[in-house]
Parts: C-alpha cells; sequence; structure tokens
C-alpha cells in the first residue's frame, strides 16, 4: 500500500465550515466554500458568527467573482498603471455586514485598540530611519483619515490589527478584524480610483497605497507554503508577486498624481526620506552583482524573436541589477525595499515565468533584507524566501547554482550582525555614499523622471511597453548630463 499522502488541517477555518465540519481553504474574505454556496462568510463578516446555527445551508447562487483571494496576500486592487485610463477593480465589494448591539460594541472596542496601537507603536514601525516620516505616519496620517478618508481609515486599522497578530498569531479576532478592514479598504480604494485621482483625494490615495504595501509584505508572514529546507523539493514554493504588484501600486499613484503630490507636506518628507536612487547602467563598472548579467544577451536572443521584447529583457535584468548593486551599498537606510517598486514590469513577467536569472535576482534581493530583519513585517523574510526560491533549482546546476551562494550564505547566517567580509561591503563607507548621493539629487529626482514618463505615455499612443525603454534610455542620458549622478565605487565580486 503506498504511503498516505500527507495533507495540512484547517485550522483557522471559517465558523460556517467547521459547523458543517468540511475542510475550509482559509481563503479571505470569502472562504471557496462560503462562496460556492452563495452564503455569507465570517472572514469577511465577523459580526454574523454569533448568528450562525451549528449547520446552516443556503440555496447555492452563482458567485460574484471568481477573485477571492485574501486582501492581504492575493488579488491586489488595480492602481494607475502606464496603461491609458484607470483601470476597474477587479474583486469584488464586500457585502453589508449585519450589525448588532453586541457586534457595535465589540466593533467600537477593537477600533480603540486598534487606533490606540497604531498611533503608539505600528506608526513607528513604518519608517525606516526616518524621525519626519514617523512623526508624519503618527500624526498626520490619522488626522487625514478623519476628514472623510474611510479607505485610509480602514487601511491603518488593518494593518494594525496584522501588527498586533504577529504577537498572537492564532487570535482569531484580529484574524478577522485584519482581514475585514483590509477588505474595506481594498473596496473603498478601488472605487476611488476608478473616479479617478484628483488634489482633494491624491495624499490620501498615496497613503493608503502604501499601507496595502505593508500589509501585502507583511501578510507573508502567516502564509502557509513555507518550502522547508533544501532536502524537501515537493512544496511548491509560491513566489511572493504580490509585493510586486502593491509596490508597483504605489508608484502608480505616485507617477499619476505627482502634480498635486509635489506640493504635499505629507507625502514629499516621505518620499525624500529614501536615499537617492543613483544606479550605474552603463555596466562598465565592476560591480558586487555583475556576475548575475554572466549570460545576458543570449539570454535575450533566444528567448524572443522580436528586437523589442529583446530589449526590453536585458533591460529589465540590467536595471534590476544596478538597483541591487545600489542598495547593497547602504542596506540600513531602508534601500533594499525600493526594489519592488523601481523594477519595470518585464522583470515581474519573467519572475512570473520562473526564469532562472531573475529567480537568482530575486534570491540576492531577499539577501538584502537581511539588514532589516529587525523590523516586524519583515522579520525571517529573508531566510523563508531564499530557502524557498533556492528550492527551485537543482544543485546539480552548474550554472546558476553557484550564483546562488551569497544569498545563501546570508539566509543561514546566525548572528544579528553581519560582517563586512560575508556581506561583501564596508559598512563604513555607508555614510559616505550617502553624502555622496544626496549631492546628486534627491529621491525625488527619479519621482519628477517618472511623472514625465507617465505624462508623455498618457498624452501620446506610445505603446506601454515603450515606456520602459524610454525610462531607461533617459536615466543613460541623465547619467552623463543630468542631476542623477552614479554611486561609483570599486564594486567586490562574491567569487
Amino acid at each position: 500500500m503506498p504511503p498516505r499522502r500527507s495533507h495540512k488541517k484547517s485550522r483557522a477555518g471559517c465558523r460556517r465550515c467547521k459547523a458543517r465540519k468540511i475542510k475550509c481553504d482559509e481563503v479571505h474574505p470569502r472562504c471557496g466554500n462560503c462562496t460556492k454556496h452563495g452564503v455569507a462568510c465570517d472572514f469577511e463578516h465577523p459580526g454574523i458568527v454569533d448568528s450562525l446555527s451549528p449547520v446552516e445551508t443556503a440555496t447555492p447562487r452563482p458567485s460574484t467573482s471568481s477573485n477571492c483571494d485574501s486582501p492581504s496576500t492575493g488579488t491586489l486592487p488595480p492602481t494607475p498603471s502606464v496603461d491609458p485610463g484607470t483601470p476597474l477593480p477587479l474583486y469584488r465589494n464586500p457585502e453589508p455586514l449585519p450589525l448588532t448591539a453586541k457586534s457595535t460594541r465589540s466593533s467600537r472596542m477593537m477600533e480603540l485598540k486598534l487606533l490606540h496601537h497604531y498611533t503608539t507603536i505600528t506608526c513607528e514601525t513604518l519608517a525606516i530611519s526616518s524621525p519626519v516620516s514617523e512623526k508624519i505616519w503618527r500624526d498626520t496620517v490619522p488626522n487625514l483619515a478623519f476628514t472623510g478618508a474611510n479607505f485610509l481609515a480602514d487601511a491603518l486599522l488593518a494593518v494594525s490589527a496584522l501588527h498586533l497578530r504577529s504577537h498572537a498569531p492564532q487570535d482569531q479576532e484580529l484574524i478577522r478584524a485584519s482581514h475585514s478592514y483590509m477588505a474595506s479598504t481594498l473596496s473603498e480604494y478601488g472605487a476611488s480610483l476608478s473616479k479617478g485621482i484628483n488634489e482633494s483625494n491624491a495624499e490620501a490615495l498615496f497613503l493608503t497605497a502604501a499601507l496595502i504595501a505593508f500589509q501585502s509584505t507583511a501578510s507573508r508572514i502567516f502564509t502557509r507554503d513555507d518550502s522547508g529546507d533544501l532536502k524537501d523539493r515537493s512544496d511548491g514554493y509560491a513566489l511572493p508577486l504580490s509585493w510586486f504588484h502593491s509596490f508597483q501600486g504605489v508608484k502608480a499613484v505616485v507617477a499619476s498624481s505627482w502634480q498635486w503630490l509635489r506640493h504635499s507636506g505629507i507625502v514629499v518628507p516621505i518620499i525624500e526620506s529614501q536615499p537617492a536612487l543613483n544606479l550605474d547602467l552603463s555596466g562598465q563598472n565592476a560591480n558586487f552583482f555583475g556576475h548575475l548579467l554572466n549570460g545576458v544577451e543570449e539570454e535575450a536572443l533566444n528567448m524572443d524573436d522580436d528586437p523589442t521584447t529583446q530589449m526590453l529583457t536585458r533591460q529589465a535584468y540590467q536595471h534590476a541589477v544596478a538597483v541591487l548593486d545600489w542598495a547593497h551599498k547602504i542596506p540600513h537606510t531602508g534601500a533594499p525595499l525600493v526594489f519592488l517598486a523601481s523594477v519595470s514590469r518585464r522583470f515581474v513577467e519573467l519572475l512570473e515565468a520562473r526564469r532562472p536569472r531573475a529567480l537568482a535576482i530575486l534570491a540576492s534581493y531577499f539577501g538584502l533584507l537581511k539588514c532589516l530583519d529587525g523590523v516586524w513585517w519583515l522579520k525571517g523574510v529573508s531566510r523563508r524566501e531564499i530557502m524557498g526560491i533556492v528550492s527551485l533549482f537543482d544543485p546539480d546546476d552548474d550554472e546558476w547554482w553557484p550564483r546562488l551562494q551569497w544569498p545563501l550564505r546570508i539566509a543561514l547566517y546566525e548572528g544579528d550582525i553581519i560582517p563586512p567580509d560575508v556581506w561583501g561591503a564596508d559598512w563604513a563607507a555607508e555614510t559616505m555614499l550617502l553624502n555622496e548621493a544626496s549631492q546628486n539629487g534627491t529621491f525625488i529626482s527619479h519621482i519628477e523622471l517618472l511623472s514625465q514618463m507617465f505624462s508623455a505615455m498618457q498624452n501620446s499612443t506610445v505603446m506601454p511597453d515603450a515606456v520602459d525603454i524610454i525610462t531607461h534610455q533617459t536615466i543613460l542620458r541623465n547619467q552623463t548630463h543630468g542631476p542623477h549622478g552614479l554611486l561609483q565605487g570599486n564594486g567586490h565580486s562574491p567569487h
């Protein structure tokens, strides 16, 4: 007799599935069984828990959506992209929440608890090495939410609930609160985007997009798809593509509303807290991650016969590696997080196709996040994701396995402070590089360029893919003639 196939038990299923004694897929905001039978799910509406009988059935009706992923880990709301026009929401609006006196009192106390936690603790974790940004997240952002930006208020509460859950992973009230508030955020946020961004809502939409990105990243802590150690290759590691989608969404909101955000006393300080994005795209300098580009020309030629696609592929890899090299020199500033928003759409497509080069670049990116392991929404992420990505490769692969050695060393390093000889860069040079970068412009310069590309595309017939090419070429020109200076210096090869 063959061994019994292992399976994962459902321990955090919805109340209705538990009452019916069936396996719950734990998909949020509505599980698959509740969606199939056309009934309300307490994941989406915690207030209905008390009204559920031990066994409750309903006449099946057509599902209103096929996109029932968790708002924190699955399908994310649309954001202004480089495509003309504003996209419509791709998710279902939550149904009206049935309120009872008991659920109302409970909800009020939960909201008070979450708001208090946000303003006293969570807000301090959203900014890395930036007291100015921390004060904005603590004081200014809640006040903006109180002016009627309900989606922003719900986003604050959702992130706060997730933060509390990081200390109590099995707390069902916090699980329901986090998912419910984020579901409400996504619904109203998407509706606002579909109506268009304007001067009155630009700030709130940017901040909400940022909080959605935080939520998407932090939710990864609680997923059950960890691939385990290198010997277990059967689990099917899932790439964190939602991270890229959510952070790319922040970039799209900024690019499409920069005419108003550039004068914002809230948004500009948050953006300026990021170090200047100074990239070396010339390929002429010996950089730390340069080995990841070996053979890129041949790969681009073999992948597609279309010259434009070949160029997009080559530039996507070059730009991604340039961002890695930049962030590797100044990792404690939060620079590695910029990678998620700055890579091109083509690079995300290469990741989705699980191209070995894109996966190796992603593994190196997660190696950079090791320096931010003390941040709650990034804790343990570096090791977990690197081990998951490595599980997709064959150790006998002579071409790619050697290129995974640096992220593997970083993932398995046990100390709190990684020594320079292991990291591959001198920490003492970090401050000097930051000072040098500040003299060549700020992150605002990069946003201005991005906004110009977006506006040019919106006012012309330029195809969306061409924006990647134009942006790449413009950055190269500016490196020679414009304000985007390079972080020059002698890189070190990991080999």
